[in-house]
């Protein structure tokens, strides 16, 4: 079996996939959709992969389904909540999911293994549509622009050396939550405490992340590497969305 990718080649994609969503923030409303649809791919075509799920097809097809809905529905509507129709989609992931099993032959090996893996996927995947939702807040493409400058910093930071570790990671979560802060200072509509929280935030959520998946054994693959590099930048996109609700309520 190849060996897997290593960790910085891992946070130098995350980084790369970051500094295109901020870019997409600058364009505009439609190229963050845009951005968040392509993470939803990205994500979907590697999650069955990295989770090594007995039934690839179907979790592909339901947690691609249930991101680009997610990401469809947080366009589309207008007014507040943005996201007040995210929890139907859920609700019709997870039937989707249970579908998916239906549809399985051969016994369905790893049943609940499966059904956790995809609803997993999921989450992950609808979370994109926080960037989306984020750019409806007061602060707009701003706070999708600093949050997005600090994640990719941040992720940048961890692939050094120095960076290795928990106390490591705490430098990539001060230096990403430095970065934003400044990227917050040419930013309208934003103040600097507010791009230091959503950098500190994506910073977490980098470095929970790469803990998490350090031995991953499933990284051999590239399909796999895929969803391990867009995951932390989908997740991001949900609490950049709290962060702006609540700092800048």
């Amino acid at each position: 079996m190849p060996a897997p990718t290593r960790v910085t080649t891992r946070a130098v994609l995350t980084s790369v996939l970051a500094a295109a969503v901020a870019a997409a923030a600058y364009l505009g409303e439609d190229a963050v959709a845009a951005a968040a649809g392509v993470l939803v791919l990205l994500l979907a075509a590697g999650w069955a992969s990295l989770l090594r799920l007995p039934a690839p097809g179907g979790a592909t097809v339901v947690v691609g389904l249930a991101g680009l809905g997610g990401v469809a529905v947080a366009w589309a509507t207008r007014g507040e909540p943005v996201l007040r129709h995210l929890p139907l989609v859920i609700a019709m992931a997870l039937v989707l999911a249970f579908v998916a099993e239906m549809l399985r032959r051969g016994g369905r090996p790893r049943l609940v293994e499966s059904v956790s893996g995809t609803v997993s996927g999921c989450v992950v995947a609808v979370s994109c549509a926080g960037w989306v939702a984020a750019g409806r807040t007061e602060a707009g493409a701003s706070l999708v622009i600093t949050a997005a400058v600090g994640l990719a910093v941040a992720s940048a930071v961890s692939a050094l050396p120095v960076a290795r570790g928990w106390a490591g990671s705490l430098v990539g979560v001060a230096v990403g939550g430095g970065a934003a802060a400044g990227a917050a200072t040419v930013a309208p509509g934003i103040d600097v405490v507010s791009g230091a929280v959503a950098g500190v935030v994506a910073g977490l959520v980098v470095a929970a992340l790469q803990l998490l998946l350090a031995r991953q054994p499933a990284l051999a693959s590239r399909r796999a590497v895929l969803a391990a590099v867009t995951a932390p930048v989908a997740v991001t996109g949900i609490l950049v969305f709290v962060v702006g609700r609540l700092v800048l309520a």
